[in-house]
C-alpha cells in the first residue's frame, strides 16, 4: 500500500477498483462525475468504463454485467437517481448475482443541484441498502465493504457521499494495482424465473426483500461502522445521533464530552438493536443530520416501538435547520444549545465585502450568441422560451433574459408543447444542449412531432458537455475510454424522426442567423435549429476584439445587451474597452456595435476552428 492525497470521488473510484470492480457506468453530474473519470483514468486495463447517454440507460448496462456475476459500478448525482429509478424499482426485486453498488452523490444546499433530495429516503422507499460514509479516507474502504454485502445479499446497494466528501481532500492509504483484488465473472446463466419479472415473481420477492432487510437491520447492528462513543458510560442522560460529514462536524464540537454519539453509517435498514442500546438510559437525543429527519423519525419510531422514554430532537422540533447542509458553526450551535454550554460571544472585525461574481457565461461562450439571435429574430412577438439543465440555463440571467422557464433535463421540450396547445399565438421555443439532446431530449421531440406541436427546437451544440467538466457524449466521436467512433449525428435523428426542418447554425454570424431563425419561426408544425460552435474551453477563436475610443459613441449597446464579462467601462466610465484577459475574439460585440468601434477578433470560420479542435 502506499499513501496519495485524493479528493473523495477519486478515492470511491480507487477503492471500487481495489474492490475488483469489471464495469463502472454513469452520467456526468456534479458532485459525481470525477468518480467515473478516476476509474477510467487509473484503469489497470481490465475495467470496462462509459458515460452512458443517461443515468436509466447506465443503470441497465451495469444490471445485464450484475447478472453476469460482474462487480459494478453505477454513478450519479442525486436528480439523477429520478431517471434511473424506473429500471431500479424493479431490479431490486429480480436482485442481481454480482456486487453491485449505486453511487449517488447527494447535494446539500443545494450547490449545484435543483433539488436537496436524500437518498437516504430513496433507500427506505425503494428497499434498496444504503451506505453512508463520513470522510474521504472511510469512502475509500466502504465502497469495498458495500460491494461484499450487495454481493452476499444478491441486491443493489446504494453508496451515498455528499459534496463535502465527494470534493475534499485527504491522506489516504490506498493499494497498489498489483494488490487489487480479481474478481471472476461466471457469466449469465439462462434462468426465465430468476430474471423475468412477473407479478406473480414480484409478489414471491417482495416478501423476500422484507424478511432479508430485516435480517440486514440486526446484521448492520453488528457493523463496526455503526458505533457508539463512549461506548461504556452509563452516566450520561444526553445523545447524540448523527451520520456523514455530520459526524464529522459533532467530534470537531465542544461539549460532546457530555454526550454519548450514535453514528450511523446504514440508515437503512436502520440497526434498530444498536439503537436500543444506544438509547438505554438516555432522557433526550439530539439528531444531526443531512438532509432529511432519517435517523430522528427511526429514533422516534424505535421509542414508540419499545416505549422508552426519551425526548427525541432534531429537524422536526425545530432544533436544527430544516433545509440546507450542516456545518461546523450549526453543529456547534446545535450542541451547545442541546447541552446547555455557555458560549463565549467573540466579536470580530467585520470582513470586507466580497466582489459580486453571479454565474454568467463566459466570454465567447457561443450560447451567448445563440440566446442573443434568437432574442433579436423574435423582438415584439409573444415568445417563450423553455430552458434546460447546463452552462446554458445562465441565459437566464440579465441582460439576455432568455430562460423563461426550467425545470429538468429535457423537460423544455414538453413545457413548449403544453404552453402552445393552450395559447397557439405564443411563438414557442425549446432550448436543449448537445449532451441533453441525446439524453432526454429525443423522446420529446418525437412526442412533438406526433403530436403536431408548433415550435422550434434549439440545440446548442458546442461539442461537449460543459458544465460538468467537457466529458464527451455521442455527438463527439469519442468515449471515456479514448475510443473514437463514429459520431451520432442530431440532424439525421431529427430527420428520421419527421422534422422537415433541420438546419444547422453559426451563432457568431449575426445577421445570417438572425434571418434564418425568423424565417425558421414562420413555418408551421415542429421546427429544429442547430446553432453549432464549439466551447471556448476546448477550441478558442485566437485573437482578441479590441475598441477604437476615438471611434466608440459610449453608447454601450454592446454591455448593455451581452452582457460579456470581457466588455467593461473604461475609467471614465463613458465607453467601453475589453478585458483582455478574457476576450477570445469572437466577434459578436464587433457585430452588433453601432459604431463600428470594435475591432482585432478573428473572423469566424466555424469548420476552420472545429478542426483546428
Amino acid at each position: 500500500m502506499h499513501k496519495e492525497f485524493l479528493m473523495g470521488n477519486e478515492a470511491i473510484a480507487l477503492g471500487a477498483l481495489a474492490a475488483g470492480v469489471n464495469l463502472a457506468a454513469g452520467y456526468p453530474g456534479t458532485p459525481s462525475t470525477e468518480v467515473l473519470e478516476t476509474v477510467a483514468k487509473r484503469n489497470p486495463g481490465n475495467v470496462y468504463v462509459e458515460w452512458s447517454i443517461n443515468e436509466k440507460a447506465a443503470m441497465e448496462v451495469a444490471a445485464g454485467a450484475a447478472y453476469s456475476g460482474a462487480r459494478v459500478l453505477v454513478t450519479m448525482k442525486q436528480v439523477g437517481l429520478n431517471v434511473a429509478a424506473d429500471p431500479l424499482m424493479s431490479l431490486e426485486y429480480i436482485g442481481v448475482e454480482g456486487g453491485m453498488v449505486i453511487l449517488v452523490a447527494d447535494d446539500p444546499g443545494p450547490i449545484s443541484s435543483q433539488t436537496e433530495q436524500d437518498t437516504r429516503t430513496f433507500g427506505a422507499y425503494s428497499k434498496v441498502p444504503v451506505f453512508d460514509p463520513c470522510s474521504v479516507e472511510e469512502a475509500y474502504t466502504m465502497i469495498g465493504e458495500a460491494f461484499d454485502f450487495s454481493e452476499k445479499y444478491k441486491t443493489p446497494v446504494f453508496f451515498r457521499p455528499t459534496t463535502r466528501i465527494d470534493h475534499g481532500y485527504a491522506s489516504v492509504d490506498v493499494h497498489d494495482p498489483e494488490e487489487y483484488r480479481t474478481h471472476p465473472m461466471k457469466g449469465f446463466e439462462k434462468d426465465p424465473s430468476r430474471w423475468v419479472i412477473f407479478p406473480r415473481l414480484s409478489v414471491k420477492n417482495h416478501a423476500l426483500i422484507e424478511k432479508r432487510n430485516a435480517e440486514l437491520s440486526d446484521t448492520f447492528s453488528d457493523y463496526d461502522r455503526n458505533c457508539i462513543l463512549p461506548e461504556k458510560d452509563g452516566s450520561l442522560r444526553k445523545g447524540i445521533a448523527t451520520q456523514g460529514i455530520s459526524f464529522m462536524y459533532t467530534q470537531d464540537s465542544p461539549g460532546i464530552e457530555k454526550t454519548r454519539i450514535f453514528r450511523v453509517a446504514t440508515p437503512f435498514p436502520f440497526p434498530e438493536k444498536l439503537a436500543l442500546t444506544f438509547l438505554e438510559g438516555l432522557d433526550e437525543v439530539l439528531c444531526i443530520e443531512e438532509l432529511d429527519p432519517v435517523i430522528e423519525r427511526a429514533l422516534t419510531y424505535v421509542c414508540g416501538k419499545y416505549r422508552l422514554p426519551v425526548k427525541i430532537l432534531g429537524k422536526l422540533t425545530g432544533h436544527l435547520p430544516p433545509s440546507g447542509e450542516n456545518s461546523r458553526e450549526i453543529t456547534a450551535a446545535a450542541i451547545s444549545h442541546f447541552t446547555g454550554r455557555k458560549t463565549e460571544e467573540r466579536v470580530l472585525p467585520a470582513p470586507p465585502p466580497l466582489p459580486v461574481r453571479p454565474p454568467v457565461l463566459c466570454a465567447g461562450c457561443p450560447h451567448r450568441a445563440s440566446f442573443y439571435i434568437v432574442k433579436m429574430a423574435m423582438k415584439g412577438k409573444k415568445t417563450i422560451y423553455c430552458g434546460d439543465i447546463g452552462c446554458y440555463t445562465l441565459g437566464n440571467a440579465a441582460p439576455l433574459d432568455m430562460c423563461d422557464t426550467c425545470l429538468c433535463m429535457g423537460a423544455g421540450l414538453g413545457i413548449a408543447q403544453g404552453v402552445g396547445h393552450m395559447d397557439p399565438e405564443t411563438h414557442c421555443f425549446a432550448f436543449v444542449g448537445d449532451s441533453t439532446f441525446f439524453a432526454s431530449g429525443i423522446t420529446g421531440t418525437i412526442n412533438a412531432f406526433y403530436n403536431q406541436a408548433n415550435m422550434t427546437l434549439v440545440i446548442l451544440d458546442n461539442s461537449t458537455t460543459a458544465m460538468t467538466g467537457h466529458q464527451p457524449h455521442p455527438g463527439t466521436g469519442r468515449t471515456i475510454m479514448g475510443d473514437i467512433v463514429a459520431r451520432v449525428s442530431m440532424e439525421k435523428i431529427l430527420e428520421a424522426i419527421g422534422l422537415t426542418t433541420v438546419e444547422v447554425l453559426d451563432p457568431l454570424d449575426y445577421e445570417q442567423s438572425v434571418e434564418a431563425v425568423r424565417r425558421i419561426d414562420a413555418l408551421p408544425g415542429v421546427k429544429a435549429v442547430i446553432f453549432r460552435s464549439p466551447c471556448i474551453a476546448i477550441s478558442k477563436p485566437g485573437g482578441k476584439s479590441v475598441v477604437d475610443a476615438d471611434q466608440c459613441i459610449g453608447c454601450k449597446k454592446c454591455i448593455n445587451q451581452l452582457g460579456c464579462p470581457a466588455l467593461v467601462l473604461d475609467e471614465t466610465g463613458s465607453k467601453v474597452r475589453i478585458d483582455a484577459g478574457q476576450c477570445t475574439g469572437c466577434t459578436l460585440c464587433e457585430q452588433i456595435c453601432p459604431a463600428a468601434a470594435i475591432h482585432g477578433g478573428l473572423k469566424n470560420d466555424t469548420q476552420e476552428r472545429r478542426t483546428r479542435s
